[in-house]
This record gives structure tokens, C-alpha cells and sequence, in this order.
């Protein structure tokens, strides 16, 4: 495999190396006190090092769901959501290479979107013997748009990038803006807060592992919207899309136009979510999955 910074100009997702050791720490930690029975492996692929997590009962009939996550998640932040999942399907989640966790902290400066979807491909190459239903969310949802493994059953995707350019009105702004230049759990709660569904309460480790990003990692922005060419390729395999009812990035009066004309399906909401659907009402996804193997 060529190396990850091949012909390409690269950056770190941390400001400097003992940055990334704090945030590595921070990930270790919330595997070790987790009561929910994982197995952790690292796997080499094109972009680099990709930590993989494993949940559920290896022996359970039908498709791995395999689970891409949002910009600055990854799979310790996200163990609440994983652990939920793996009731009901055996489970992998990765950690993105170039997103704060895991795996290589190296990405490209642009054009990522393909080298993603290659880096997916290996992913899924390594770990899946059979059928796997993508699950992405945000950014997640744009790699699982972009893979072409002819292992990918199905893809049910939580609030996508790559249809649309996401909506940043001002409150978001403002929020966005005092976290990152004032790193503090009151301006990480309240950033958090605009991005949950307004009946729901932040949880406390993500405003722990928020902070934490705001000190020590460089954020992205979303990626543009995906090539219709890349889009139609995807009606190939059952799809289901959803957003948050109160998602202030993609709300669904934005999102639904695109789901129905570019995926040929029909966009899902989910009442009293923000942008964290995961976090905010974890079962509801699952039963989307549901919905979707249920086709399968």
C-alpha cells in the first residue's frame, strides 16, 4: 500500500505531538472503564494506522454494521451509541484517519473525500467477510456515500454531508467561534447544546472530549457535495437517510430535496433530535438499521 502522505500535501489533526498523546490517553481511558465487552485492533491500511472496534456477538446471523463517525468523533466517544448497537448486530467502528482519536492523525489538505472512500474500502476488505450495512454520520455519511466495496449491502446515513452544503446560521457561529478561541466546558456545552435536539441533555463526556478538542485538535469543515455521478452510483444498494427534526446544520427542509432527487428515496426524521441523533436518541437509529436489513 503506498504511504498515506503519498503525492499529497498533509496535516496533522493535532496542534503538535503531546496533543495527540492527551487526546490518545483520553480514548484509552474510556475503553478501559467501559462495562461494554469490546475487542480493539489496528489494521494498516493506504492512509495509514485505523484502529477498529469490534462489539457484539460474532456468531449472530446477517450483515456487519459497520459504523463511520462524524468530524472530531470517533469510537470512545461514541461507546454509548456502540454499545447500543451491538444488542442487536455484531458491529465494527472505526476510528478516520486525520480525525482526532485512533488512528493516523495525518490528512490530506484537500481532495479528501476520494482518499477516503479508498480508505473505506480497505477497511472493509480487511474486517468484513461477507455483507456490510454502512452506517455514517456527518461526515461519516459522505465516506459511506463514496465507498464502492462490493461489500456494502446497504447504508443508512445520519445527517450526511456530501448532499448539501450544511446551513451554519449565526447563533452556531458565535457558539463555534468563542469554543474554539476560548476552549472551556461552559462554551463547549453551549456549543454542544445548538447541536441538540432542544428536550435533550448533553452528555457529560462528550462536553469532556469537546473541550478537549477545541485545546488540543485542528478541526474540518464539512466536505462539499459529492459528484452526482458518485450519488447515483449509490441507488444501486437500499439506502436510508435521516436528520434530526431540530438539526440546525441540516434541518430537514434543507437535507429533503436533495435525499429525494440524488438518492431516489425519501428523507426519515427523527422527532426532538438535533444534529447528535446518535447521542440524543440512540435506539431510534438502530431501529432505522432495522429498517434497513429488514430489506436486505
Amino acid at each position: 500500500m503506498s504511504s498515506p502522505g503519498s503525492g499529497r500535501r498533509m496535516v496533522s489533526a493535532y496542534i503538535n505531538p503531546p496533543s495527540g498523546e492527551v487526546i490518545r490517553r483520553w480514548c484509552s481511558e474510556q475503553f478501559h472503564d467501559s462495562r461494554t465487552a469490546h475487542r480493539q485492533s489496528t489494521i494498516t491500511t493506504s492512509a495509514g494506522p485505523t484502529h477498529v472496534l469490534a462489539l457484539g456477538d460474532t456468531h449472530e446471523p446477517g450483515p456487519v454494521v459497520v459504523v463511520v463517525p462524524g468530524t472530531n468523533m470517533n469510537t470512545a466517544a461514541l461507546l454509548p451509541f456502540l454499545a447500543e448497537l451491538a444488542t442487536r448486530y455484531r458491529v465494527i467502528a472505526v476510528d478516520i484517519p486525520g480525525q482526532p482519536g485512533l488512528s493516523a492523525p495525518q490528512r490530506p489538505t484537500r481532495d479528501r473525500t476520494d482518499w477516503y472512500g479508498r480508505w473505506l474500502d480497505e477497511v472493509l476488505e480487511q474486517t468484513v467477510p461477507d455483507t456490510a450495512v454502512l452506517l455514517g454520520h456527518s461526515l461519516g455519511g459522505a465516506i459511506a456515500l463514496v465507498c464502492s466495496s462490493p461489500r456494502v449491502g446497504g447504508r443508512v446515513l445520519i445527517a450526511p454531508a456530501g448532499l448539501v452544503r450544511l446551513a451554519v446560521p449565526p447563533r452556531l457561529l458565535v457558539a463555534t467561534l468563542a469554543w474554539l478561541a476560548a476552549p472551556s466546558r461552559d462554551h463547549t456545552s453551549s456549543l454542544l447544546q445548538a447541536m441538540t435536539g432542544p428536550a435533550r441533555t448533553v452528555a457529560p463526556h462528550l462536553v469532556d472530549w469537546m473541550t478537549l478538542v477545541a485545546r488540543y485538535c485542528r478541526s474540518t469543515l464539512a466536505p462539499a457535495p459529492l459528484n452526482p455521478g458518485v450519488l447515483e452510483r449509490c441507488r444501486s444498494a437500499p439506502c436510508v437517510v435521516a436528520t434530526g427534526s431540530h438539526d440546525i446544520f441540516l434541518p430537514p427542509r434543507r437535507l429533503e430535496p436533495a435525499v429525494h432527487d440524488l438518492l431516489g428515496t425519501e428523507l426519515r426524521v427523527l422527532p426532538s433530535c438535533g444534529h447528535l441523533a446518535l447521542d440524543d436518541d440512540p435506539a431510534g437509529v438502530v431501529e432505522l438499521v432495522d429498517d434497513l436489513t429488514g430489506r436486505l
